[in-house]
Parts: C-alpha cells; structure tokens; sequence
C-alpha cells in the first residue's frame, strides 16, 4: 500500500476506533458474562528486550535464573518460537489480536520513526479497539483480566481496560520506564496506578506485588494475569547488593580482560552492504554486564514470587503458565548489555537475533515436564492456542494469522503452517535497516527494502546466519522471495517510499 493510501484509511480507520470504544468497554458485561467451572487459569508473563539466550536453561553461564529454568523442567521449552517484529510494540499487538503487525498496520514500536534512504512507512500508533483482543475473548467466556506493567500500544484511549482487561496495573503509552525506582517518575512521566509505594522500591519487584494480590482476588473465578515486565528494557538501572555481586563474579571468572565486542572482520556481507554494517553494527560477544545481570535476577526473583503464590493458593495445577520476550536482546546499540551468540545481531534487526525468542508453556498435565520443541512457532500462536486449553470456540475471523499449538504441547502433531512472516519497514533505533523476512522449513531469507538484496539461510545447517546461499541456490531464494511478495499483497502492507531529501547518502537540509 502507498503511503498517501494509507493515511486516507488511517483517518477513516480512527473514526471507526473512537466509535468503537462502547463495544470495547461494554464487552463482557458482567450481567451477561457466562459462569464457567473448571477452566484452566492462564498466568501469561511477557519479558521486554529479553535475549533467547538470557537464560540459563537456553545456555547463559552467566545470568542467573533458577526460576524460570525449574519452569522449564516442569513444561516445554521452545527452541524456534519467534516474535513477530524485531521491536516491541508489534509483537505485543501480535499476541493480543492473533493478527501480523502487517496485516493490522501496526509495524513499528509506538511511536517511533527514523529517517534514512527510505521514508518509514506509515503506521497505526494504537492498537485498534475494533479487534477482539485475546482479552476481550476470554472475559466474554467470564475469565476476570488482569494486566500488570508494560502496555505501549496506544495512548489513554487504547489502554488494557479499553481492550478487555477488568483490572490495569501500569499499563499506559509508555515505551519504557522513567526509573526503575520508587516513585517511578522523571520529569511529566511517571507510571499510572503505581503512586503509592516505598522509597527504594523496585518495579520489577513492585510489578510481582501487584500481581500477588491480583491472583488472590481472583482466585475463586477463572483468571488471565498477564504480567508484562518493563524489564529489562533500558534504562539499566539495578539494585546495588546485585550489582555488586555481578562485578565481583565477572572479576572472579577473569571476564574482564576478554573481548567484548566482534570486530568488523568477524561478520559476513549483508544485505544492507559491508560499509553499512561496519558503520552500525558492533555486537557484543560476551555476558558479564553487572547491571543488566543484576536486571536479569530480580526479574527470575519476581517470576519465581509469582509462581510460589499459585502454590501458596492451591491453584498451580489448574494454572498454565506462558513465558516469551517481545523481541531480542540489546546487542548492537543502546548500552549493548547482552550476547545473543550463537545467534546473529538483536533488538531491531531480523536476524535471529532480533526475533527468536526464549519461550516455555507449562500445562499441568499435560505438558510431559522436561519437553522441548523445535518447530517454528510464533507470537500470533498465543490466541487460539489458550482458547483451544480452555474449552472454548476458536475465532478463525480474529486470529486469523495464529495457530494452535496444542498439538505440540500434547505431542499429537504438528501445525499446519508453510511459513512465517516479518514486515518490518524501518529503521531501527539498533541499526536494522526495512526489510522482510520469511522461513520456511529449515530456510530463511531476508529481503532488503532499500537495494532489494536478499540473504538465504539454512538455519538447521548455519544457525548464526554466517553462510548466505543467495548465490549458491539462486531457484529457493526466488522462491521464498515470491512468496514473501505474495504475502505482502495478501495482507495489504505498506511499504517505504523514497525519502526525497535523501541524496548521496546522507539526509539534505
């Protein structure tokens, strides 16, 4: 879709949104809301910025995350689960509209734009009330919704209780936390519904607080709490006492005097050009950043908090729990506090990096405790697959681009899925450039949307991304770009245009 295209539907779009804030707030009255019995709880917790490779149960020797690795023994970690952007905010949307960024014009993290060669392509920066988010679905079904942290898909009139939530603890516009310390403001910004608290609080821990008391006031009804951390998103900024013991660890381990950084010699060509590259892209090879590491502890403290709570309750059995990332660890820019090694960049590129993710389920029961799959899986998945483990009708109309993964959560088959789809038309704040990307099987190709070069990987044989077989195997690099292209007609994405004050190389006054 053209730009001038698309703001003409971006304006009737968003009458139809403010018109549709009755249905969105009247949704699952509690006159007319169903009294299910037996149905499972869903304990949902969504990491910001978490690197795949940030838990000790997917490889970190450094972090430590006890919580989350016994979550791991005790259900099934996903070794290709993906995100469906490099950046947040569409990847959050993914998850609770069943929908591709692409297909709901929401493509970017809200708001954000660079400029570059070419212009960003336009998008929408709310989440729009006319979807029937996973929220609304299960609250219609008589689930009480709980959401605690990070929201970031539009301002006030798009918040968590104007998209099916009963209860919002913190969610609001913003991207990232003004402090992680209590009271949580700097400047105008402060974080809603978190006024009261102590001095030296710590969000991540207040987060786990509130989400205590949500399951306990729940706990007599099915529930969704959706705790969706800021961590551990920038700004760095971690308890003292942990910070300290993660410089006395690094030092202990002789981490200092190692290399950091890859050098530009260490990475291949790509489809943004060598020159680009080198003048962007320094990746960090190592974990040992003390506060990050110290992030990455409250963070498994708070989850394992959480988690004892459904046990203190009796409520663990009847409870699934999810755990994912929005996108990939910071590795390129922005402080850079983590490796994603042995996968490629991170944050705000489509390398593995940026968009496979850590992701486990634990389904009492039902889940053989200890389980690992490897088939591609993506964020989209999420909608159907809880509606499926609750016993109720799926929304094929909704989440359109999702699919159930109760198949492999039980271990009767697989999903019915040729490929998986990225339309990300920016240019991220970490040095990613537009582009698309699709996998099919054990091949990936990444499509350049500003030289139109294309980069071919056998994941299965080259999981760093190092060998491009573009060249090589010219008959699948066409095929997978065809289908790519195919795709984005399908879902009507809009795409870049060019910046026409962009002239030899560099933007013109």
């Amino acid at each position: 879709m053209k730009r001038r295209d698309f703001l003409k539907a971006a304006g009737a779009v968003t009458a139809l949104g403010l018109g549709g804030m009755a249905k969105a707030a009247g949704l699952g009255d509690g006159e007319t809301r169903k009294k299910p019995r037996g149905r499972p709880n869903f304990v949902f917790f969504l990491v910001d910025d978490l690197g795949r490779q940030d838990l000790g149960c997917y490889g970190s020797t450094f972090y430590e995350t006890p919580n989350l690795d016994r979550l791991a023994a005790q259900g099934m970690r996903f070794t290709s689960a993906y995100a469906a952007c490099p950046v947040c905010s569409p990847t959050r949307a993914s998850i609770m509209t069943g929908k591709y960024p692409a297909r709901i014009r929401l493509t970017n993290y809200i708001a954000g734009a660079r400029p570059g060669k070419l212009l960003s392509a336009e998008y929408f920066h709310y989440m729009k009330l006319e979807e029937v988010t996973l929220a609304e679905a299960l609250k219609e079904a008589g689930y009480r919704t709980n959401f605690v942290g990070k929201w970031h898909l539009g301002n006030e009139p798009y918040y968590p209780e104007k998209q099916g939530f009963d209860v919002n603890v913190g969610g609001c516009d913003a991207g990232a936390p003004p402090t992680y310390f209590y009271p949580y403001t700097r400047g105008n910004r402060s974080i809603p519904g978190l006024e009261q608290g102590q001095p030296g609080e710590y969000l991540t821990d207040r987060l786990a607080d509130e989400s205590r008391k949500l399951i306990e006031q729940s706990k007599d009804q099915p529930f969704l709490l959706y705790l969706s951390f800021y961590a551990v998103h920038i700004p760095l900024q971690a308890k003292k006492e942990l910070v300290e013991k993660y410089t006395a660890k690094a030092k202990q381990l002789g981490l200092e005097d190692k290399p950091h950084f890859a050098t530009d010699e260490q990475w291949p060509k790509t489809a943004a050009g060598d020159a680009k590259w080198r003048a962007t892209l320094r990746t960090r090879i190592l974990q040992d950043h003390a506060v990050y590491s110290a992030m990455m502890e409250s963070l498994d403290q708070a989850v394992g908090r959480v988690l004892n709570k459904l046990d203190e309750l009796g409520l663990a059995d009847n409870t699934i729990v999810f755990f994912m990332s929005d996108n990939g660890g910071l590795a390129t820019a922005e402080g850079q506090p983590t490796c994603n090694l042995p996968l490629r960049a991170g944050k705000g590129w489509l390398y593995e990096g940026g968009i496979r993710e850590p992701m486990i389920i634990k389904w009492p029961g039902m889940v053989k405790p200890g389980s690992t799959c490897d088939e591609p899986v993506t964020s989209t998945d999420f909608y159907p697959t809880m509606l499926e483990m609750a016993g109720l009708p799926l929304k094929p109309g909704q989440h359109v681009d999702g699919q159930s993964m109760v198949p492999l959560l039980k271990g009767t088959g697989g999903l019915q899925r040729k490929a998986i789809y990225w339309h990300y038309p920016h240019y991220s704040n970490q040095g990613g450039g537009p582009g698309g990307a699709v996998r099919m099987g054990d091949f990936k190709l990444i499509e350049s949307y500003e030289d139109n070069r294309v980069e071919l990987y056998n994941l299965r044989a080259d999981l760093g991304e190092q060998h491009d077989l573009a060249a090589e195997m010219p008959e699948k690099a066409a095929e997978l770009r065809r289908m790519l292209q195919q795709w984005r007609r399908v879902v009507d994405a809009v795409m870049p245009e060019p910046n026409p004050k962009w002239k030899n190389g560099k933007m013109m006054e």
